[in-house]
């Protein structure tokens, strides 16, 4: 039989369960598992560690049947959310993670609302009624991607993120104190900055293709595993380096399309402590990067009753399920 690659989960269904880390890392074996058991994983998949010990024995090159299973899965995540990846109508973002069998938080790249570019931006725009937030989302793409695949990041002798130069200048002009404040206009000025930025400093185009973008998204995981962050963080807890990443490739849940929406990081119990209260915190109108990059300052998860209680409310039937399985 050929080896398997790639491993797909979405409600209820998974190739994939919690027993199986050393091959699908921490995260994938547990999205496999919380999908399993009912709970509102948005779909994806699993590239295994095997295909990150395949990319480095082979000089950075992928199985033959890879790009195969990559299509199939992108096919399976589009049919569970009712979306196409790339299309016009009604366009499938993605995120994309690493996913190590031990937790390295932080150590590795990740790029949020993959699959969208000119065109996409426009049909989001359209089908959500809401073009605020499809810009929003079209200019932390370009940052990412920008950064994280492209190289386009804070040189030396300079002491700001260049993007963040950007983004304050945008902000100082619209005199607003946070970028949830920025108007449609002010994220498209944002958008054309950003593309000649990384022109000028990639020395080549932002690629406009869903499926290039993937590739450059897969391939910068990857090559995170052995980053200098990365190298040192494995060094100092002992993780071998023959362990690999996988890569997860998911639906992107948006977090950032008003009042209404929100991210966060939530623990059953408190993880410092092991005391049986929920424990997390969150941003309304935002994305996850927000959170742990320190831009804004979340609010504790319990405030979120007030907020968005029926989200909250789902939340703890969530952590019980957790809790309890």
């Amino acid at each position: 039989m050929a080896t398997k690659y790639v491993y797909h989960f979405s409600g209820k269904k998974a190739d994939g369960n919690g027993k199986m880390k050393v091959l699908l890392g921490g995260k994938g074996a547990n999205l496999s598992e919380m999908s399993r058991i009912g709970l509102p994983v948005p779909a994806g998949m699993t590239i295994t560690t095997e295909v990150c010990a395949y990319y480095y024995k082979n000089a950075k090159k992928y199985p033959k049947s890879l790009e195969a299973e990559i299509q199939t899965n992108i096919a399976k995540i589009e049919k569970v959310m009712g979306k196409k990846f790339g299309d016009l109508k009604n366009p499938l973002l993605l995120s994309v993670r690493s996913g190590a069998r031990e937790s390295m938080p932080g150590m590795m790249d990740t790029i949020l609302n993959l699959g969208i570019n000119d065109q996409v931006v426009e049909a989001l725009a359209a089908k959500t009624g809401n073009p605020k937030f499809a810009w929003d989302s079209y200019r932390r793409f370009l940052q990412m991607y920008g950064s994280v695949v492209m190289g386009v990041e804070k040189r030396v002798g300079e002491h700001h993120d260049p993007y963040e130069v950007i983004l304050d200048k945008a902000k100082t002009k619209a005199k607003i104190a946070d970028d949830s404040g920025l108007s449609e206009k002010d994220l498209r000025h944002v958008v054309r900055e950003y593309k000649k930025l990384i022109k000028k400093r990639a020395g080549k185009e932002f690629p406009e293709d869903p499926m290039a973008q993937l590739h450059g998204a897969v391939d910068a995981v990857f090559n995170s595993w052995q980053n200098d962050r990365a190298k040192v963080y494995r060094q100092k807890y002992g993780i071998p380096a023959e362990w690999g990443t996988a890569v997860n490739v998911q639906a992107m849940v948006f977090g950032n399309t008003g009042k209404a929406s929100g991210t966060g990081v939530a623990f059953t119990r408190n993880p410092a402590t092991g005391e049986n209260t929920f424990y997390g915190e969150y941003l309304i109108d935002a994305q996850g990067e927000d959170v742990v990059a320190g831009v804004r300052t979340p609010k504790p998860v319990s405030k979120m009753a007030k907020d968005l209680p029926s989200s909250f409310k789902e939340l703890l039937k969530i952590r019980k399920t957790l809790e309890k399985h």
